[in-house]
């Protein structure tokens, strides 16, 4: 049980500064309602941080947080000075990380950044964004200082200095508040120039009392101003993270939300002010004057204290916390009601759509036509279109990695080492073979979301196309871990992390360490263990990836690497089971949904058969699975896969809307009813449900799915009609 009952909070706002070197005049601490930045202290005190420290330190230890965010903030934070900031660093580091892992990071307006705080930064790994909103004209309309000066220069100077090699690994990315006034392509091309890793385009905070300045004749101005935007990143081959396009895409496709103002995840922030004051999120200040308070301050209270205020709950209840209004919207799960703070009005406190509900609906049903493909995709009719269309996605997003970590070390040399290998007529082929690997799609996932950090994983990857080839090849990158795995192959144990060279010369491999060790794997190296492969009945050879770092991507734990007499027993259990297959012929008759695997992963004991979050061929299975148990539910998890392999592909239906929560249960409950063969009630009641949400799909607006889902909802449709005259012949039944 754990300290808290509600989402435990992992990030952590640190106002170190309570002042300001420009005089903004959109910004939310001093130009809005809530005015309490006047009675604070100038900067944190060093009793007040320790306590601070101390207090997330605690709390991180009670709800055993693998790690913990600080973004350093103000105010301005910079005007602590850089020996003062040094300070802060070392204080946080030194009480949080011998408890959790720690992200920290600063939000700054740049104008004070030089190499003393670079330096700072350097030494303890803090990530810094940085406030600009557009090209000069663009800037100046609102980010100017106190005597009316501009401030863009000075920012492009401490960009220029971030941008520096020594510097690159530092830059988090750009903030821009949107202004409908400025030029959208203008003010994107202006910070795309600057090459950050990230930009976040933030609505300026707004209320119904206070509501943001629109033209007269454009009610949803701020939608086709981010839409002009999401054009132009498009066009330009979105070559540059947008956190807000990227959470609307992710969430039609019914992935998470990435960021706090849009998206129904709950809060897991809390914001600490330069007096040990606890508060609640900034944006808040614009709703009224005290609305952020809380009341509790460090020195009285304990985090776990704080998450349980009802004002942290009330950002915490998802869609049981939006309007009514909200709760009935199609696009709920990609706008989430918008951020809190914009739902405000007298009279009715935050139980309002936003004051941008019409550009936020306009927004994501913009984004939701503009990414939908409504042709027909060959991937719906055959597998091998099917398996083709996923090794497709698999290069497209290589590149997009590469080009989002450029500069970054490591990065573009492996880049170029799989270019050299794909170019090749003689080692292409053992490119495309590793790129079918189902967890190389989980890497590159993983990287472009920000989940990895460094270019091990593609290296190893590339490393192994190299070996297979038996080609030549010399790459070196940081290895975070003493295991050196290599996709389908096995995994090297290293005496410690750290810089490594591999070399690969006419399939050999060697691997040296920053401390001069060398390593060979082979069978008799004392450090290699390699993957096992199993021959079954049907004639494929399944890999038992019992060791790949990224197979921890299924709903339920995985097993731990398996010693020799168990592998021994799994793969006995798998050959079993194939020869059941064969004899009954279920998966045959499975179709086009017949279940193509290439590799199994061990589960914890009692968890069964699971499909994870990975490329197609991959199936976890419980180390204790039985025989029968697993012909008896593999066609119905070929049936999942296929569907989310069709989903990853191709566009069934533009996202967001019902038909495609249809086209799932349609296909789920058939799933099921084949599941339930023996068992006549429970395959009856599956039928119906399915027969229901067809029907349901049929009633749905013209234009909601696109020509391969109607493809694949006919597709249903006849396997509904088949199934159930199969149950009313009692010679159908037997079958």
């Amino acid at each position: 049980m754990t300290a808290t009952a509600g989402a435990p909070l992992q990030q952590l706002v640190l106002k170190i500064h309570s002042r300001c070197d420009l005089a903004c005049d959109h910004c939310y601490v001093y130009e809005h309602a809530d005015q309490s930045w006047k009675g604070r202290p100038t900067f944190i005190s060093e009793e007040t941080l320790g306590k601070v420290a101390r207090r997330f330190a605690d709390y991180a230890e009670e709800e055993k947080l693998p790690s913990v965010s600080v973004i350093l903030h103000g105010g301005e934070p910079l005007l602590v000075g850089p020996a003062r900031m040094r300070d802060i660093c070392a204080e946080l580091v030194r009480i949080i990380t011998p408890v959790t892992a720690l992200d920290l990071r600063i939000h700054t307006n740049g104008v004070q950044l030089n190499t003393r705080y670079l330096e700072v930064f350097r030494e303890f790994d803090v990530k810094v964004s940085i406030s600009l909103d557009g090209d000069r004209a663009a800037n100046d309309r609102h980010r100017r200082d106190r005597r009316g000066r501009s401030s863009h220069e000075r920012v492009l100077r401490a960009i220029g200095l971030l941008r520096r090699p020594e510097y690159r690994h530092l830059y988090s990315g750009l903030l821009c508040t949107v202004d409908v006034a400025n030029d959208p392509v203008a003010v994107h091309d202006a910070l795309a120039s600057l090459h950050p890793p990230r930009i976040d385009y933030l609505l300026p905070h707004s209320t119904w009392d206070s509501p943001p300045n629109r033209p007269a004749d454009s009610p949803t101005a701020y939608a086709d101003w981010l839409l002009r935007i999401f054009d132009r990143w498009d066009e330009q081959g979105r070559t540059v993270g947008v956190r807000t396009f990227e959470s609307v895409l992710s969430t039609l496709r019914g992935g998470p939300p990435l960021t706090e103002a849009m998206g129904l995840a709950p809060s897991d922030l809390a914001v600490v002010e330069t007096d040990g004051t606890f508060e609640q999120a900034d944006s808040l200040k614009t709703a009224y004057d005290g609305a952020p308070s809380t009341g509790y301050d460090v020195f009285r209270h304990t985090f776990a204290e704080f998450a349980r205020h009802p004002g942290v709950r009330a950002r915490q209840l998802g869609l049981a916390g939006v309007s009514a209004t909200c709760r009935r919207c199609p696009v709920i799960e990609s706008c989430g009601g918008g951020l809190y703070a914009h739902r405000y009005s007298t009279g009715h406190g935050f139980a309002n759509p936003s004051v941008f509900c019409g550009d936020l609906r306009a927004f994501v049903d913009g984004v939701a036509e503009r990414v939908t493909d409504h042709s027909l995709s060959p991937a719906v009719h055959d597998r091998d279109e099917l398996c083709y269309a996923q090794e497709e996605l698999v290069r497209h997003l290589i590149p997009v990695v590469a080009a989002r970590h450029s500069g970054e070390p490591g990065w573009d040399e492996v880049w170029r080492a799989f270019l050299d290998l794909d170019a090749d007529p003689s080692t292409a082929p053992y490119v495309d073979e590793i790129l079918t690997h189902p967890y190389l799609h989980t890497t590159l996932k993983n990287s472009l979301h920000g989940r990895l950090t460094g270019p091990a994983p593609l290296a190893c990857a590339v490393v192994v196309a190299a070996v297979n080839a038996r080609a030549d090849l010399e790459l070196g990158w940081h290895q975070p871990t003493a295991e050196l795995h290599l996709p389908t192959l096995g995994t090297l144990t290293l005496s410690d992390p750290g810089p490594v060279t591999v070399s690969v010369k006419a399939g050999e491999l060697r691997v040296r360490t920053h401390r001069g060790d060398e390593y060979g794997p082979g069978e008799t190296s004392g450090g290699w263990r390699r993957l096992r492969t199993v021959a079954v009945a049907d004639g494929t050879r399944l890999l038992l990836d019992d060791a790949d770092p990224l197979r921890d991507c299924y709903p339920v734990p995985v097993a731990p690497p398996l010693g020799a007499d168990e592998l021994d027993m799994f793969a006995k259990r798998l050959g079993i089971a194939y020869e059941l297959m064969e004899e009954s012929g279920r998966v045959r008759q499975a179709g086009v949904n017949a279940p193509r695997l290439t590799t199994v992963t061990p589960l914890a004991a009692g968890t069964g058969v699971r499909l994870g979050a990975h490329g197609l061929g991959a199936l976890g299975v419980a180390v204790d699975f039985e025989p029968e148990d697993l012909v008896r539910e593999l066609p119905r998890a070929g049936r999942l896969a296929r569907l989310s392999a069709l989903r990853e592909t191709a566009d069934l239906n533009v996202p967001g809307t019902r038909a495609g929560r249809l086209l799932d249960e349609a296909s789920r409950e058939l799933g099921d009813a084949g599941y339930w063969a023996g068992e006549a009630d429970r395959r009856a009641a599956a039928l119906e449900r399915a027969g229901r949400a067809l029907d349901q799909l049929a009633a749905r607006p013209d234009g909601e799915l696109t020509e391969t889902g109607r493809v694949l909802a006919a597709e249903l449709r006849g396997e509904l009609v088949s199934a159930r005259r199969s149950s009313a012949d009692p010679a159908g039944r037997r079958g």
